[in-house]
């Protein structure tokens, strides 16, 4: 990290409000990130977080509130331990198949009597830092005070909070001023172009609730954490992790420090999770699968492309026109295709969305009710509308992971909030919406002229901290039309991560594209070895490479209104020779170049276009 930040970059003036105590320096294995502990005149303690000594986030108050208990910040008092982390963990999903965590942990003592400690890691890529109270009795979480300041004129990307993290992240260099709400992550660039930080948390598990930031009026630029909702605790609480990444931008992108924090696979056996792309008949009709004869289209497209599964959406229990979700199921297994199903939570727009409804809330009902899935063969559920981030719905996805991992049964959640680890913790956790994706040229005019340069967004901000369930590659028009092109779209399916990988368009649309388009439809894997950013600017483009099979996938996409020419990074790969494919636009339609040798020094992609490269190694 850090090759491109160089020392003429004047260090950002901290913020925290020093009464003369000396700093406490925490740093990382490589000394590449640190972490400054001072003193504030508020009583409590501030946190900077820095890369190369270069300052690029303070957090100006930390701690917890119990109900009925001390509300002041805390102040760090004491080094209780150091020790290093390292561990190395496989995942089936996600940016690498093999990770590495490797840091250095600090326990901080914060009382005078050891039952307040503040955990901190430092990582070569970024800071997790998290609050453990013990001796506690009954107490119930109240608030929390941890704070994150941000310098006016830092370039910031952040998504006013929605329940379902379906919005935009529009840039700005300015706070906005007090009340406003932020869903995670945050995007951070320093001034005077140095480095790069993103803000999330991490390891929300059963029993905890999920935060979010609001702007508070203490100083301009300061972001507090919010709890969605009060956790009830006995004896000890732990909160979630805190997780700041650090770094250049490749840093951000490519770092697993949300998986790297969270708790290990709850089960061992993994063996019958299989990821993999779907066919998914939503978008194209704007309703569910109630009509069988429709359903078949989808599950032949399936087997015509070479697809493990077919999604069958809402309304299949009112399914009609020839059969039902039993016939629909046989007509799959006859032809090799997996099915996933549909369900809505039951916590919100119950009144108004259709069904099937309550088969999920009570445990009984639940068991059974993946209890029949699996004796159908069914490999996976979508459950959808979810209501918010609070501790009962938090407590809710992990009970359903936990019985659909006993069924052995993929997730999906859609209208829910975003991954938090849940992906290492659950390794039957495919993919989470919780992003404004193709489903929104059903609902309404915005995303047309948008798209291009939020796909190009996406990459460094949503996706970052865990599989994201875009439903891209849509080639033709649905409520409202796409301007961006096809070579854009068949890149998403490479640049968005997601473990389910569902296809949007109509079958007749991929049917009738050209065979190698089929054909890369068809291999296109959801499982990757490695991934490794090329180049890219968020809102403007983006070069993502992913490993797989012994080939590198590239996906280029031009979030711009104008031809722009960029150049990736090849070195990156350590590739010696290889061929490769390349899928783009051309003048009147796709462009395919097979079996290339020489990788471009630059590619040139259309306004709002894209390309994939797929190399041999």
């Amino acid at each position: 990290m850090g090759k491109n930040i160089t020392a003429v970059l004047v260090a950002m003036i901290a913020i925290c409000d020093t009464v003369g105590a000396d700093n406490l320096n925490l740093t990382s294995p490589n000394s590449d990130v640190s972490v400054s502990i001072t003193d504030v005149q508020s009583g409590g303690s501030c946190m900077s977080l820095g890369v190369n000594d270069i300052n690029v986030i303070d957090i100006p108050a930390l701690g917890i509130v119990m109900d009925g208990r001390e509300s002041s910040p805390w102040k760090v008092k004491s080094v209780v331990s150091q020790r290093p982390v390292e561990e190395s963990y496989e995942m089936l999903t996600g940016k690498r198949r093999h990770c590495s965590n490797k840091g250095t942990e600090y326990r901080l003592d914060c009382s005078d009597d050891g039952s307040r400690v503040m955990v901190v890691r430092v990582y070569g890529d970024g800071v997790a830092f998290r609050y453990e109270c013990d001796n506690i009795g009954d107490a119930v979480l109240a608030d929390e005070l941890t704070t994150y300041k941000i310098k006016d004129g830092a370039e910031r990307w952040l998504q006013e909070f929605r329940n379902d993290y379906e919005n935009f992240y529009p840039r700005t260099t300015s706070w906005d001023g007090d009340g406003k709400h932020y869903g995670y992550p945050m995007l951070v660039h320093s001034q005077d172009g140095g480095p790069w930080a993103l803000i999330s948390e991490a390891n929300v598990n059963h029993g905890s609730t999920a935060s979010s930031v609001k702007t508070v009026n203490m100083n301009e630029g300061e972001y507090k954490v919010f709890p969605a909702g009060r956790t009830s605790h006995h004896d000890k609480y732990v909160s979630p992790w805190r997780v700041v990444m650090l770094g250049e931008l490749a840093d951000i992108v490519e770092s697993t420090l949300i998986t790297d924090v969270s708790d290990a696979a709850s089960f061992q056996d993994v063996s019958w999770i299989r990821p993999g792309v779907v066919s998914w008949i939503y978008w194209g009709y704007n309703r569910g699968s109630k009509d069988y004869q429709i359903v078949k289209r989808y599950i032949d497209m399936a087997a015509d492309l070479g697809l493990p599964y077919v999604l069958i959406d809402w309304e299949w229990d009112v399914m009609a026109n020839g059969g039902d979700i039993d016939d629909a199921i046989a007509y799959a297994d006859a032809r090799n295709v997996k099915v996933l199903v549909w369900y809505n939570s039951s916590t919100a727009w119950v009144d108004q969305i259709a069904g099937p409804l309550f088969r999920l809330n009570k445990p009984e009902d639940r068991e059974k009710e993946f209890a029949w899935l699996e004796s159908k063969g069914v490999a996976g559920v979508k459950i959808d509308f979810f209501c918010g981030d609070g501790p009962e719905v938090m407590d809710y996805c992990t009970d359903i992971l936990e019985s659909a991992s006993r069924h052995h049964l993929l997730v999906n959640f859609h209208g829910a909030t975003i991954p938090r680890g849940w992906q290492r913790t659950y390794p039957n956790f495919m993919s989470a919406e919780a992003v404004y994706g193709a489903e929104w040229y059903n609902n309404g005019p915005a995303l047309t002229q948008l798209a291009a340069s939020h796909n190009a967004t996406l990459p460094f901000t949503r996706n970052v901290v865990g599989p994201m369930d875009y439903t891209p590659c849509t080639f033709s028009d649905s409520q409202n039309p796409h301007i961006t092109t096809d070579g854009h779209e068949l890149a998403l399916t490479v640049v968005f991560e997601s473990a389910l990988q569902h296809l949007a368009d109509k079958p007749e649309v991929y049917l009738g594209q050209p065979e190698e388009i089929r054909a890369f439809l068809g291999a296109l894997p959801s499982v990757w070895e490695d991934t490794k950013l090329l180049s890219g600017f968020p809102g403007r483009h983006v070069a993502l490479a992913r490993e797989s099979g012994g080939k590198w996938y590239v996906g280029l996409l031009n979030g711009t209104e104008e031809p722009v020419s960029i150049e990736p990074e090849w070195s990156v790969l350590n590739l010696n020779n290889g061929r490769h494919t390349l899928y783009t636009d051309g003048e009147s339609g796709w462009r395919i170049e097979e079996n290339v040798e020489k990788l471009p020094s630059s590619i040139k992609l259309a306004p709002r276009g894209g390309a994939v490269f797929v190399i041999e190694k």
